[in-house]
């Protein structure tokens, strides 16, 4: 099944020079466990729940005083709009991460985190078990 649908267009974003703890007040405001990082050149990288855990909190730094441009994940792992779940699974698996950034060419598209594919499999389930009753009762 193709990603094309779960692709979260309406991204976070957090400019590089802003405090850790800004960030987690965004991501608290809006329910959601990444930002896009943004320098002056673009996408930076991602931030996520899991820096502010492993590369402030549990360091022993005070959010407020840590830029989100020094602990941002800049290894971004990257997907094209037409990857199926599968792919994006054995992405997310290898890099052991839970957020993919969607690139169409060199255009930024948006992310996809382990929540969406997870609503992808659970849908095709779905349609698969409608489809076999049908056939079955049909």
């Amino acid at each position: 099944m193709i990603i094309t649908s779960q692709i979260q267009q309406n991204v976070a974003t957090i400019d590089e020079n802003c405090s850790t703890l800004d960030a987690a007040k965004l991501m608290t405001d809006r329910y959601i466990g990444s930002l896009v990082v943004t320098s002056a050149y673009g996408i930076k990288g991602l931030f996520t729940e899991r820096e502010l855990m492993m590369s402030v909190i549990g360091e022993g730094l005070k959010p407020e005083d840590v830029k989100v441009g020094d602990v941002t994940n800049e290894a971004l792992v990257t997907v094209k709009p037409d990857a199926d779940v599968e792919q994006c699974l054995e992405l997310m698996k290898k890099n052991r991460c839970r957020h993919l950034v969607v690139f169409d060419g060199e255009k930024f598209i948006g992310i996809v985190s382990l929540r969406d594919m997870v609503a992808l499999l659970l849908s095709e389930k779905e349609q698969l078990i409608a489809r076999l009753k049908e056939y079955i009762t049909g």
